[in-house]
């Protein structure tokens, strides 16, 4: 795919996969290297359709070549975002984000793919068991966690959602914004993308509010709200056991992956404090 000589730098940043900046006489390129992982619910050939389709709505970099395990997308020269950006950008993310959920719908295609972080949850729970992981006896705890989260949610439309709302996987050029990255991506509810907005940033209940309202284009209500925190939880519980899962499955240079299942079960925990604090103890 490439016209004369090419130049290769690697790309940081990845947890699952392998990112190179190409250089060759057409432009600059970003490929993308990376395999079915089923333990994650992850299939190239539905991401590769899912850029696509961003691309055609406006949301992504374009998909200019993708074969077996490798995707190359058009490089944009821009600011990638980090915690404190998604967190001072809230409000732009939460228009960009219903923008994202209203207009994907009409141009994806193939099988429907439905994300329900409470299933992610229980299915992460039976490959952990069944990998005899150090995490085993976490996992009662988590799962019983998870489904006082879910009794807490409310119900939502059905929408196209990104599924994996870390700050990295936003871009930004001048005053737009982009998405990348779509292993997740899939029809689902508006919740998990907003909640775990939130919950990757560290987003304080101000910034919260704030994405949420831009989301909305209104006040939420307090079931709604109610459910936004349990969901911000569970967003914790699904990226911590990403952790577990992945550190038996994969091997990444420079990831540790016990220590990011940490890091995430120590803010699950502060942020399960603040959900009891505000609407009562959740029973053991």
């Amino acid at each position: 795919c490439w016209q004369g000589e090419i130049v290769a730098e690697p790309l940081s940043g990845g947890l699952s996969n392998e990112s190179w900046l190409v250089r060759d006489a057409a432009g600059a390129h970003v490929v993308r290297f990376g395999h079915d992982y089923p333990f994650h619910h992850v299939f190239r050939d539905r991401e590769v359709m899912v850029a696509r389709a961003a691309h055609a709505a406006g949301f992504a970099p374009e998909v200019e070549y993708s074969a077996n395990g490798v995707m190359v997308s058009a490089f944009l020269d821009a600011v990638t975002w980090d915690a404190a950006a998604m967190c001072a950008g809230a409000q732009a993310l939460g228009g960009l984000l219903a923008r994202f959920h209203r207009d994907m719908p009409a141009l994806v295609s193939g099988p429907a793919f439905l994300f329900d972080a409470f299933h992610v949850i229980r299915d992460y729970a039976r490959t952990i068991r069944a990998g005899q992981s150090h995490w085993a006896g976490r996992i009662d705890g988590l799962l019983a966690l998870a489904a006082h989260l879910e009794a807490a949610q409310v119900p939502l439309p059905i929408i196209f959602g990104h599924h994996d709302m870390l700050p990295a996987n936003v871009l930004q050029t001048g005053a737009r914004l982009w998405l990348i990255d779509f292993e997740y991506a899939g029809f689902g509810t508006a919740m998990f993308d907003l909640a775990s907005a939130a919950s990757n940033a560290r987003m304080s209940d101000a910034e919260a509010r704030t994405l949420i309202r831009a989301y909305l284009g209104r006040k939420p209500t307090l079931d709604f709200l109610r459910a936004f925190d349990a969901m911000r939880c569970a967003a914790l519980v699904r990226e911590a056991m990403w952790a577990m899962v992945s550190e038996r499955h994969l091997s990444t240079p420079g990831v540790d992956f016990d220590a990011y299942a940490q890091e995430n079960l120590d803010a699950l925990d502060a942020l399960v404090d603040r959900y009891q604090s505000i609407h009562g103890k959740i029973p053991k």
